[in-house]
This record gives C-alpha cells, sequence and structure tokens, in this order.
C-alpha cells in the first residue's frame, strides 16, 4: 500500500533548483511530522530534514542547510522539499518518511531512519556537473 507519494525530481545541472513534494495518499498520515531521507548509488539511506505537524519547526543535515528548505501545505495533505544551490553530490533517490504525529526536536533521533515506520517509494535527483 503506497502510503505517501515522492514526486518533482529530475535532471539539473549543478546550481539549479528542483522541487519535491510528498503527498499523503490517505490520513492520519497528512498531520505526521515528516521527513526528507536520500540514497545515493552504492551509499546508505541520509537524513535530509524533518518537519513537525504545524510546520513550525524544522531539522536540517549539515550538508543541505542554507541550500534546502522543507515546508508544508496540510490544506493539500503535501510536504515539500525546495533545493537550490544543488550538487552533484545531492544525486540520489529522495524519500519521504513519517512516524507517528508527535515530534521531537531531537536531531538524533529525527534523523534515525529506523525510527519512521512510512515510506514513499522515492523520487529521483539527478545533478550534473
Amino acid at each position: 500500500q503506497v502510503e505517501l507519494v515522492e514526486s518533482g525530481g529530475g535532471l539539473v545541472q549543478a546550481g539549479g533548483s528542483l522541487r519535491l513534494s510528498c503527498a499523503a495518499s490517505s490520513r492520519p498520515y497528512s498531520n505526521y511530522p515528516r521527513a526528507w531521507f536520500r540514497q545515493g548509488l552504492g551509499k546508505e539511506r541520509e537524513f535530509v530534514a524533518a518537519i513537525n505537524k504545524n510546520g513550525d519547526a524544522t531539522i536540517y543535515e549539515d550538508s543541505v542547510k542554507g541550500r534546502f528548505t522543507i515546508s508544508r501545505d496540510n490544506a493539500k495533505n503535501t510536504v515539500f522539499l525546495q533545493m537550490n544551490s544543488l550538487k552533484p553530490e545531492d544525486t540520489a533517490l529522495y524519500y519521504c518518511a513519517a512516524n507517528s504525529p508527535y515530534w521531537t526536536d531531537d536531531y538524533r533521533y529525527v534523523s534515525n531512519l529506523g525510527n519512521y515506520r512510512y515510506w514513499g517509494q522515492g523520487t529521483q535527483v539527478t545533478v550534473s556537473s
């Protein structure tokens, strides 16, 4: 069963931008905090960013701070990841994830992919040099 659906990936030149979307296929997932993870070819899945239920608290991985912005539109049941100043090392399959209605500001917890129960199928982002 598809619970979260990512879209918006594509091929972009270094320095360009993309906006990813993560749509919830059903409630209560639309009300949950959500996170973005990514997995490059031959690499482990890594944390990118997370956002709480109301959209007023966010956490970012250091490698994307100042370049990526996570946001949400709860009326559309959708979370976004605006990616600017893209680099070749951003190339990866990007996943949206959720777990529960609760939020913590603990980076170590939020960034741990093992703490998420619900995952989308991913959208590919490829950044050329």
